[in-house]
């Protein structure tokens, strides 16, 4: 797994970094670098955390 998806844990808010217009997504799990998160504009959607290196939040 990626250091990068490592430390992601349910409840964290991220970005995709080339879908923006998905807004900000709140991770629902983290196992094996399979990130599912849930997008206000595109559901939720499984991410291979060793391909897309997602953005965290910390404000809105």
């Amino acid at each position: 797994m990626s250091d990068i998806t490592s430390f992601l844990e349910p409840g964290m808010r991220v970005k995709h970094p080339t879908q923006p217009d998905w807004g900000i997504g709140q991770v629902q799990s983290n196992i094996g670098g399979k990130v599912t998160v849930n997008f206000p504009e595109a559901g939720k959607v499984v991410i291979d955390g060793t391909r897309v290196h997602l953005q965290l939040v910390f404000d809105t």
